[in-house]
């Protein structure tokens, strides 16, 4: 334990030291730290994606040292200090766990989730959404949203009953396109199918943002595959036939 506080306390000093003499850490603030602290959240979770367990430990270093800066610039404007940062989340977790600091029992997380929506309406919160952020993508925020919500009882009993949903809501839009409706109607359309499939995603255990990010990962893969291969015989994409270039995507496919 001593190793870890003494880790910490190096931490915190170091960054004194660059608050009062670095050019670069001096002039920083709140709102310049904000984009590179979201770069940071980033590249830790394209590290988690990867399971390279050396680069999460590298990425964690740079997001502990902006969390440690946000604290300097509070203590240095008398709002709050790193003390204060740590204390409030230690009493946060006591409060919204009394299945371990209390006497309440619980069955699984699910139940452990339903409690936490629970203690944070009774704190004064006016809506269980007001957690999920306004700037987050769009998807993870319709995932983050759906969880909250099913954690107060807004969801369906039966993973069943939610196929049926997204099969509504893909009739729907298909008559919409069907019929040439405005774009803003099938716009509309559109998002709920994709809001009612990431709601399907949440019944079978599945993340859609970490569904779709390996998507994207295997559609990159495949596709720089036929660039390889087509520069090997130096040709231009816009050169190949779409079943030329198919043919290398099923290549690329078996390789995998």
């Amino acid at each position: 334990m001593n190793e870890k506080l003494d880790a910490f306390g190096r931490l915190l000093t170091i960054m004194d030291e660059l608050r009062a003499g670095c050019p670069w850490d001096r002039v920083q603030t709140l709102e310049s730290l904000r984009h590179l602290t979201i770069e940071e959240t980033y590249e830790l979770s394209d590290a988690i994606l990867k399971s390279d367990l050396q680069e999460i430990k590298k990425e964690l270093g740079d997001l502990m040292l902006h969390l440690v800066f946000y604290a300097k610039i509070g203590s240095e404007q008398g709002a709050f200090d790193i003390k204060d940062v740590l204390d409030g989340i230690s009493e946060k977790l006591i409060v919204r766990h009394p299945h371990i600091y209390g006497e309440v029992k619980v069955a699984d997380q699910e139940q452990v989730k339903s409690n936490w929506e629970k203690i944070k309406l009774s704190e004064g919160k006016k809506s269980v959404l007001e957690g999920v952020p306004a700037s987050l993508p769009a998807l993870l925020k319709a995932y983050r949203m759906q969880e909250k919500a099913g954690g107060v009882g807004f969801e369906w009993k039966r993973k069943e009953d939610v196929w049926l949903k997204v099969e509504e809501e893909l009739d729907e839009l298909k008559h919409e396109v069907s019929t040439n409706a405005s774009v803003d109607r099938i716009e509309d359309e559109f998002g709920d199918l994709l809001f009612a499939l990431v709601n399907y995603a949440r019944y079978i255990g599945v993340n859609p943002e970490d569904a779709l990010e390996r998507t994207n990962r295997k559609f990159r893969s495949r596709f720089q595959y036929i660039e390889k291969i087509a520069l090997s015989h130096n040709k231009q994409l816009h050169e190949m036939s779409l079943e030329e270039m198919d043919e290398l995507w099923n290549e690329a496919k078996k390789s995998e």
